[in-house]
């Protein structure tokens, strides 16, 4: 079997997933592991395959087929895709929905530049529910769309709250609000403010000798992260932390509420939910699906950038043609 070789450009959470869910896909081995790290202090999961500076992309770039970078959307990726979109094809997941114009920009100019394949802002949101929205919406054009996330974790947030001064460690929780899903699956279509569709949950071990009142308001109070919800803030020892706040679960619902019919008088209801037990790990799930995307649109010719609402289902299966349309179809 031809097998994709794939490099990862970045080893935190989502790189190590990255590198597992290599391993679930018998089309695909793992070229090399690019890291900012020394190369020597990286432990790989998978034998024989070494870690090396994300300097060394530039020499190795004909060993890999396509390059998954794993860095983080707010001061990584928005450099380091086109940057490397010029050496070799890639693919990441940019989550910056307001800068996602022009990081396609970018990244499309660098590769139409070196003749390669980009592929933006893969995941579940952005991705996988960017489909939904556009199915749903295409399908129901008299009606409304609803994005619920959770219950998981906020990694923007929990860093918010680990920022407050007397906080040792701390997790923020974002949990939709049940009420505010069922008026939408009653297709009542209600006008929703952001503190009616989603709470915060906030788990804080404290410094000793903190003082709790105050790091509680202040978390409540912080503009652009917790001001405009309903926040609780709970306090816990560091061994219940470590006991039951040590995963990064997530998820979420799309829904879309629409009106058919000649007097529009036949409400209809389309929903997409997920339930993940771990944020990065799914992540890189899809990210590798999309990975085989990019591989076959690059054998295809194919040049520039992308995004998910640009590639066929078909081409993140590792299924023929044939067999897609006996067992899927």
């Amino acid at each position: 079997m031809e097998k994709i070789r794939i490099g990862i450009a970045g080893y935190g959470n989502l790189g190590k997933g990255v590198e597992m869910a290599i391993r679930q896909n018998p089309d695909m081995e793992l070229a090399g592991v690019f890291t900012r790290r020394d190369p020597s202090s990286v432990k790989l999961a998978t034998d024989g395959v070494k870690a090396y500076k994300m300097e060394d992309i530039k020499e190795m770039a004909s060993e890999i087929d396509i390059m998954i970078l794993c860095g983080g959307s707010a001061t990584d990726l928005p450099h380091q895709t086109p940057e490397l979109a010029q050496y070799v094809s890639v693919i990441d997941s940019f989550d910056t929905h307001a800068k996602i114009p022009e990081h396609f920009a970018a990244v499309d100019a660098a590769c139409r530049q070196s003749g390669n394949i980009g592929v933006i802002s893969v995941g579940w949101d952005p991705g996988l529910f960017s489909l939904n929205r556009i199915y749903a919406e295409s399908i129901l054009p008299n009606g409304k769309t609803y994005t619920f996330w959770g219950k998981g974790v906020s990694q923007g947030h929990s860093d918010a709250i680990r920022r407050v001064a007397g906080v040792k460690r701390g997790i923020q929780y974002t949990v939709p609000v049940e009420e505010a899903m069922q008026a939408v699956r009653d297709c009542k279509q209600p006008e929703l403010t952001t503190r009616q569709k989603h709470t915060r949950e906030c788990y804080v071990v404290a410094e000793e000798g903190a003082d709790l009142k105050k790091i509680e308001e202040e978390i409540k109070n912080m503009p652009n992260y917790f001001d405009e919800y309903d926040t609780t803030v709970t306090f816990i020892t560091e061994e219940e932390f470590d006991a039951v706040h040590n995963k990064m679960p997530h998820g979420g619902f799309v829904m879309r509420s629409g009106k058919t019919g000649l007097n529009e008088e036949t409400d209809q209801m389309i929903e997409y939910s997920l339930k993940l037990g771990s944020n990065p790990e799914f992540t890189s799930s899809v990210l590798v699906a999309y990975a085989r995307a990019a591989y076959r649109l690059k054998k295809e010719g194919a040049v520039g950038c992308k995004t998910v609402f640009d590639i066929a289902p078909a081409y993140l299966s590792p299924l023929s043609g044939e067999e897609i349309r006996a067992h899927l179809l």
